[in-house]
């Protein structure tokens, strides 16, 4: 098997989340930088990442890295790359994204032009053809410059790991799945405690809590870009990788999972996504307004992500709703709640400091994921866990 450095880019301020992930697979990781995490890995580990990974948008594999300040060390330094490691001779091959942050070489598209025409040089080179017919498997290389450092790779997964196969439709501003799932992370949340969403709209916190509980990979039920790569990872390996994963399902573990709604069609479409992620057994939902609230259990989790500017027409409205979230909260014995939003007065209309606030980059928004802790349960005995 070879060894390869594999870059994991994942949302700006989660880092923490998935460098543990990582860990947890059983990889070294190498370097960890604002919005990415590289880490090492051989074939298996290609196909394990894409499988496993919950808060990877992608899985990234390293070519090269280098200075370049003009278009011509440009040019050179991507020449230069051992692109006949990776590309069999009928690949087809492009540059889906070349990105530029601080650096003299700006232009995304001269980026995709010079590298698309240093690869096929070295192609040409290497195989002795003229012309590429790029029949072949699909090689999408993904470019990124920041004070003048390029970083070259090729994509391994295809779709972004956000897409999990569940989701077809989504509510008003819906976070995405990875999002999601490392929030989830950041809280103490586990499968045998008590978990509301208020505001579920397509259901995509409860789906991935319900996913984690059973053990489902998240990419359990789609494909990979990398899998049509013959020339570096076996069909076997893929194959195997599917059964570990198929192995470590378990449907039947018992959970307290709620999602709430006032739009029926809303709820109508979260059933439908838990259908389809399997794990629509395990999460009640009910149409409700959050004012109707209530729960008789303590040591309950309220995560959410309530509307804010760009799903309510006015800042009256606002205010109206974050005090009442600060009301239901008051009245939900021993629980924690966590909430995400951008909107700066949740913490004043809410009635109450956030114990942790951290902030995050949904997409271009920036936003604040605000964490209420709650008292931890008491321990049980041994006589009540067995």
């Amino acid at each position: 098997m070879h060894t390869y450095e594999l870059v994991a880019p994942c949302h700006f301020g989660l880092e923490s989340v998935l460098k543990r992930e990582i860990y947890q697979l059983g990889y070294e990781i190498s370097q960890v930088e604002d919005g990415r995490v590289t880490f090492v890995g051989d074939d298996e580990a290609i196909c394990r990442a894409n499988m496993f990974l919950r808060t990877a948008e992608r899985v990234l594999l390293k070519v090269g890295k280098f200075q370049a300040k003009t278009y011509d060390e440009l040019f050179e330094n991507i020449r230069a790359l051992p692109w006949e490691v990776y590309l069999p001779k009928d690949a087809k091959f492009w540059v889906t994204k070349a990105s530029s942050v601080k650096s003299k070489l700006f232009s995304p598209s001269d980026i995709q032009r010079i590298v698309k025409k240093a690869v096929v040089e070295k192609m040409k080179e290497y195989y002795d053809f003229e012309w590429f017919q790029e029949t072949g498997a699909s090689y999408p290389i993904r470019v990124f410059l920041l004070k003048d450092e390029v970083l070259v790779t090729i994509d391994t997964t295809g779709q972004s790991l956000h897409k999990r196969g569940y989701r077809t439709m989504g509510g008003k501003a819906p976070l995405s799945e990875t999002l999601a799932a490392s929030l989830l992370m950041l809280t103490p949340w586990r499968s045998d405690r008590i978990l509301v969403d208020p505001f579920c709209g397509s259901g995509t916190f409860l789906i991935e809590a319900a996913m984690m509980a059973a053990n489902i990979a998240p990419g359990i039920n789609r494909e990979f870009t990398a899998q049509e790569w013959e020339n570096l990872i076996t069909r076997k390996q893929w194959y195997e990788v599917l059964e570990e994963a198929q192995d470590f399902i378990d449907t039947t573990v018992e959970t307290d999972i709620q999602g709430y709604d006032i739009d029926p069609e809303v709820l109508k479409a979260a059933r439908e996504n838990a259908k389809r992620a399997g794990v629509l057994h395990m999460i009640h939902f009910q149409q409700r307004d959050v004012s109707q609230l209530r729960h008789p259990k303590k040591y309950g989790f309220l995560v959410t992500n309530p509307p804010y500017g760009e799903r309510l027409a006015s800042g009256e409205d606002l205010t109206a709703l974050y005090q009442q979230i600060g009301k239901i909260y008051h009245n939900l014995d021993d629980w924690s709640m966590y909430l995400i939003t951008s909107y700066e007065q949740a913490e004043q209309d809410i009635g109450r400091k956030a114990d942790k606030n951290r902030k995050i980059y949904n997409g271009m928004l920036k936003t604040y994921f605000y964490q209420f802790l709650g008292p931890k349960p008491p321990k049980r005995s041994k006589k009540q866990t067995e």
